[in-house]
């Protein structure tokens, strides 16, 4: 356990298609903080967005647990207070904590917002920062800081929902020009949660309907031939990356299906590259980190193709912690073994709420 950290309430749920994967995660590193000896204080943010805290147990993470009324918490924007007040009783009760820990994956959570209120309540939290959260959940801005940051990124082209609805032809046009399969996304999620791999030509506007169910933003990405690796990022300033990991796919792609029921994809670690493509993925990985100003912890996706190029896919700001993740594998087989990894990302939490410290607000 950290010495100046006794208490950590774990933020997890959400307003997000990916809650269930959330209460994973959740679950994951609730036992890890537990195991290192923290006090953990479980705050689950339910489907329609309402805030509880719940009992320090596993049966905390099932799917189907029905919160308290009296339990219901906010988390005060107020510096003062710094914590969360329960709410659910006749008077207002402070919960005090020394640091967030947020398990959320998807839009409300991992996007920045979430992140943006505990920055507002001056709270130290685990994990990317306001920015970086934004720009690592938006794919196509994202793929825009790497292109800018000189990573090599796939085809692509994207588009709004408005533009679907009234210059869908141009649209069309566009995605006959390319190759297929094609794979379609929601720009704002993560989890495989809304993608479609489209093999025929009249799958396309079925597969834009169903990204649009999500976001009001459209990816198209053209596909990419290679190995599909992944690598996990630890750090700040000067972040440190772990060996990179091969996911070989059972079906036609690495879809939520595949991810987290039926559990077929086969996962290398670590992935058998030679040396220099070893060190390439690292490098691209750190680079990747850097370009959207990461801190704490990330997981990177690539493709190595068979010319020996390494294509930066996306970054996950807040990776998933469940049995089969492999943001903890990696860093397992890398020798940081998941305690420690936990007692890491705590101390890289306090380091950079320090440095926030130190910068003015006043004139």
């Amino acid at each position: 356990m950290h010495k100046r950290v006794s208490s950590v309430v774990l933020i997890y749920g959400g307003r997000s298609a990916e809650h269930e994967v959330s209460l994973r995660s959740a679950a994951s590193v609730f036992g890890a903080l537990a195991e290192a000896g923290y006090g953990v204080i479980p705050v689950l943010i339910t489907r329609g967005g309402g805030w509880f805290s719940m009992p320090p147990t596993s049966d905390s993470f099932l799917g189907d647990v029905e919160p308290a009324d009296k339990d219901r918490v906010v988390l005060c924007p107020d510096p003062t207070y710094s914590g969360l007040l329960r709410i659910g009783s006749r008077d207002l009760e402070p919960i005090k904590f020394d640091i967030a820990f947020p398990m959320l994956h998807g839009t409300y959570g991992e996007d920045g917002t979430l992140q943006g209120l505990l920055e507002v309540a001056n709270a130290p939290y685990i994990g990317c920062g306001v920015l970086a959260s934004a720009v690592g959940m938006d794919k196509v801005l994202m793929k825009a800081a790497f292109a800018s940051s000189g990573l090599e990124v796939g085809p692509y082209f994207w588009f709004l929902r408005c533009e679907w609805e009234n210059d869908r032809g141009s649209i069309l046009e566009r995605f006959r020009q390319r190759s297929l399969p094609v794979y379609v996304k929601p720009a704002n999620l993560g989890s495989s949660v809304g993608i479609s791999r489209v093999d025929r030509r009249e799958d396309f506007p079925s597969a834009v309907e169903l990204a649009l169910s999500y976001d009001r933003k459209v990816l198209v990405e053209d596909n990419i031939v290679g190995k599909e690796l992944e690598v996990s990022v630890l750090g700040n300033d000067t972040p440190i990356a772990s060996l990179a990991g091969e996911i070989r796919s059972q079906g036609s792609f690495y879809d939520y299906e595949e991810k987290y029921v039926l559990n077929t994809a086969q996962l290398i670690v670590p992935a058998k590259l030679s040396l220099e493509e070893q060190a390439s993925a690292v490098s691209t990985a750190i680079k990747a980190f850097r370009a959207v100003d990461g801190s704490g912890m990330a997981r990177v996706d690539m493709f190595l193709s068979p010319s020996g190029n390494v294509i930066v896919n996306e970054i996950n700001t807040i990776p998933g912690f469940t049995s089969i993740s492999m943001y903890p594998k990696l860093w397992e087989a890398s020798g940081v073994p998941f305690t420690e990894l936990v007692n890491r990302l705590i101390e890289l939490a306090l380091e950079r709420y320090e440095q926030k410290q130190l910068v003015r607000t006043d004139r």
